[in-house]
């Protein structure tokens, strides 16, 4: 079986609070978009995985796909699985993909094995793998809270706008960006900021990691400024970064070799 999952962005990401677990409470609009890997997924005499394209950092004890082969393993007798994953989303960029990859492997071996497992209990071990992977299960436009794992489906769509995201070479890890954070929040408005014309999102929707991570790392402020520059009505970090999007006019003129040493990709 061969499957595509696909990259998210964030549409402002405010942090409200740190909780008693440990983790953050958020506040967040998951978008997908058609930047996608390629994962092939077979049954076999063994597990095993190897990979193509992006380097992929870490080890296999981190893997999330391998993760998700052995939650089902716990809980159903399947055989082993070979995968291949041709990595085409950038890693530390804020943009899912690891967590995109491991929920893929879930649905992937629901429908190879006859699980018949229902999409709450899908929900539940994606869950197990991180607090952004249920949102792949769906993947529909989603109001996020909680650690990211209470969801809400929310009616955004974008397909009117050229979109154009840029990865530098900045992998920005997870304890990196909290430890940049100082924000603390009392109160949800990202669904509200969203009601406005997407022409005035650049005055409310923000992103709380951006001003520690543009501190740390100016080349990200000034692609997000090249965007604006270069006619973006909107343009913003995503996650906890380094990836930058902007949402242009279809007719738009992006002078990509504004960004030539970065990852470039664009959609419509």
């Amino acid at each position: 079986m061969i499957v595509f999952p696909k990259a998210k962005i964030n549409l402002g990401l405010n942090i409200l609070n740190r909780r008693t677990d440990g983790y953050h409470n958020l506040s967040t609009i998951f978008y997908t978009i058609g930047l996608q890997d390629v994962m092939e997924i077979n049954p076999s005499g063994k597990i095993s995985i190897s990979f193509s394209g992006l380097p992929i950092k870490g080890d296999d004890s981190s893997n999330l796909c391998l993760k998700a082969f052995d939650l089902f393993k716990r809980d159903f007798n399947i055989a082993p699985i070979s995968m291949h994953l041709h990595k085409v989303i950038p890693m530390g960029a804020g943009l899912g993909g690891g967590s995109s990859d491991g929920t893929a492997t879930l649905l992937a071996m629901n429908e190879i094995y006859n699980l018949n497992i229902s999409k709450q209990a899908l929900v539940n071990y994606a869950l197990e793998l991180g607090s952004d992977c249920p949102f792949f299960v769906d993947d529909s436009p989603s109001y996020a809270t909680g650690r990211g794992e209470e969801l809400k489906s929310i009616d955004v769509d974008l397909t009117a706008y050229k979109f154009v995201l840029v990865c530098p070479q900045i992998h920005i890890s997870t304890a990196e960006a909290f430890g940049n954070l100082n924000s603390d929040r009392n109160q949800l408005s990202i669904t509200k900021e969203l009601d406005e014309p997407v022409s005035k999102w650049k005055y409310f929707l923000t992103n709380d990691f951006e001003a520690g991570a543009f501190l740390s790392h100016p080349r990200l402020k000034e692609i997000k400024a090249e965007l604006y520059n270069q006619g973006a009505v909107y343009a913003s970090m995503t996650g906890t970064g380094s990836a930058i999007f902007g949402l242009f006019s279809q007719d738009a003129e992006i002078d990509v070799s504004r960004f030539k040493s970065d990852y470039v990709w664009v959609e419509g």
